[in-house]
């Protein structure tokens, strides 16, 4: 049974992980694992999946007049064609595209994903593998383009970039930042779009899961509907001041600091499964 303050800590692992590049699935399987919860029960996945909507409230919250910007030059775009030159019209076909990509592929997946993915070897091997990708990205990407210049190729690339987060440990925005750097994009310009692909991506993947488990959730002995509503109000506060730092840390930072963390990180997931302190699934 997830207690007041357990509600609270995941919310708080949740909303400082989510935007960073560092994997929210890991962390939260790991502080889930180490606290003795079973991480592959039906109720605790669901809780997991359910406490990122508010991480994308706050994203909602804090990108609202681009989102308002975006939807208005689409709409405005599909009735008059002069205006479908617009960037704005680009970028909302961009995000629509990713989503609906990688929508369909996590349809696909789900029972493998909310399976043999939950354990935590699994997290280990999506830390590892890709801090090789962020590092090359980090590294051997070149810089030529800046938001406006994306299209609905970009957002269908980083939709199939952002579908290998699936894999706990990959890091949805690290995913989807790297992509964006390998198109060359700046670190502000991906970071930015990883948050825009992400609200709907996120959004779904949360009002999904609490449908189809609500039983799970309010069953005896499942998370609770209040553990659930508290750890999701969290993650949402914690997770607007974590946006707010990450676009102006990307400024003058590369993601070096970020994929160090992720290798040590995953250090320590093989040292306490190899030791028995938690087990992998």
């Amino acid at each position: 049974m997830i207690e007041w303050w357990h509600a609270i800590l995941f919310g708080i692992v949740e909303g400082v992980t989510e935007f960073l590049p560092i994997s929210s699935t890991g962390h939260l399987t790991l502080v889930e694992g180490i606290l003795g919860f079973d991480v592959a029960d039906p109720s605790v996945t669901a809780f997991t999946a359910i406490i990122q909507v508010g991480a994308m409230v706050a994203a909602i919250i804090y990108f609202w007049s681009d989102i308002v910007r975006f939807a208005t030059a689409w709409f405005r775009g599909l009735r008059i064609a002069e205006h479908r030159q617009d960037p704005d019209y680009r970028m909302g076909w961009a995000i629509i595209v990713g989503f609906a990509i990688t929508a369909v592929i996590a349809l696909v997946f789900k029972d493998l994903v909310e399976g043999p993915l939950r354990s935590l070897w699994a997290v280990v091997a999506g830390l590892l593998g890709w801090s090789v990708v962020m590092l090359a990205a980090d590294r051997l990407a070149k810089v030529v383009r800046d938001e406006h210049s994306i299209t609905w190729r970009d957002g269908a690339v980083l939709g199939l970039v952002q579908a290998i987060s699936l894999v706990p440990g990959v890091s949805r925005s690290g995913a989807t930042i790297a992509g964006g750097l390998f198109r060359g994009l700046d670190r502000v310009s991906a970071t930015r779009m990883s948050f825009f692909l992400g609200v709907p991506t996120l959004i779904a993947s949360g009002a999904f899961q609490a449908v189809t488990e609500a039983g799970n959730i309010g069953a005896p002995g499942g998370v609770g509907w209040a553990a659930t509503a508290l750890g999701t109000v969290v993650s949402g506060v914690v997770a607007y001041a974590s946006i707010a730092w990450l676009l102006k840390f990307v400024t003058s930072h590369d993601f070096t600091a970020f994929i160090i963390y992720r290798v040590l990180l995953a250090g320590v997931i093989i040292t306490v499964l190899l030791t028995g302190v938690i087990p992998a699934v």
